[in-house]
């Protein structure tokens, strides 16, 4: 992925604004990380939920792709960077 060759500037706002999505970010993953770890535990201690809780498990991994996705093409617009 080429990076722009000129600088580029962030004024105070947009460094805030970025890392305000950062966090999100960060927020998401670990919602649906703490989503797997709770439902694992609960299959852990309760075996007849796996089923139930199956779903949860399978939803997790693509919302976590999801954000780090969005923040990545935040990222990326921000910095003036261009995918190939």
């Amino acid at each position: 992925m080429p990076v722009t060759v000129q600088s580029v500037q962030l004024n105070a706002g947009q460094i805030q604004e970025l890392n305000q999505k950062l966090s999100t970010m960060r927020h998401d993953i670990n919602n649906a990380l703490s989503l797997m770890l709770a439902a694992t535990e609960l299959i852990r201690h309760k075996p007849q939920m796996a089923a139930r809780m199956l779903e949860t498990l399978c939803e997790q991994p693509s919302k976590i792709t999801d954000s780090l996705a969005k923040f990545s093409n935040e990222f990326e617009s921000a910095f003036g960077i261009k995918r190939a």
